[in-house]
């Protein structure tokens, strides 16, 4: 099992991320932030992983700081469980499709971060979250996880439907990238033997 457990504590918040790569998709999620929860639990389904994430965070300022330090908690987890990256696929894409909604996502586990995210949302709110947190949880999870990670929305109107289908995408295509692939035979898929 390539599994990780890592904490992170600031004066802004306190966070706790369990992972496993080789799950079934459980995911036991309370970060404070209802849509947030809801997010990172599609997430560990659709990517199979096995996920805790535990927050205490200073929500009554707003949701910045939970939103973005999960995700770097999470990215910091996500190397760990991966270890040296020997047999992994390490590319992968998918097309996510949310009712009218239709997301590109691809990446590649590269050791190098760098995010492309070309998602705009029509309005500033999903019930009382930030729209512009969705991106903030991609840049930070992106950098932290060590992925080069482009997204992006081709078109869609419901604005949950486009954050959904984002993380959709992101989970498919992470399940993807960290499959082990037989014909690898336990090499570092990079020419230059490491990543």
């Amino acid at each position: 099992m390539r599994t990780a457990s890592v904490s992170r504590r600031t004066s802004e918040t306190d966070v706790s991320v369990k992972l496993a790569l080789d799950g079934a998709g459980k995911a036991e999620i309370a970060t404070g932030v209802g849509f947030l929860d809801h997010m990172l639990d599609l997430l560990a389904r659709h990517a199979l992983f096995d996920l805790t994430v535990s927050v205490t965070g200073d929500t009554h300022i707003d949701d910045h700081h939970t939103v973005e330090d999960s995700a770097i908690a999470l990215g910091q987890a996500f190397v760990q469980a991966l270890g040296d990256k020997r047999g992994i696929a390490r590319y992968a894409d998918v097309h996510l499709p949310m009712d009218e909604t239709l997301t590109r996502v691809a990446l590649d586990i590269s050791g190098r971060p760098f995010l492309v995210f070309r998602t705009a949302f029509a309005r500033d709110k999903i019930g009382t979250f930030d729209t512009e947190l969705v991106r903030e949880w991609f840049q930070a999870f992106a950098m932290n996880a060590g992925i080069t990670l482009h997204v992006e929305t081709l078109y869609g109107d419901n604005q949950h439907h486009i954050a959904e289908s984002c993380f959709k995408g992101l989970a498919r295509a992470l399940r993807r990238a960290v499959a082990l692939d037989p014909r690898e035979e336990g090499r570092v898929p990079s020419t230059k033997g490491s990543l």
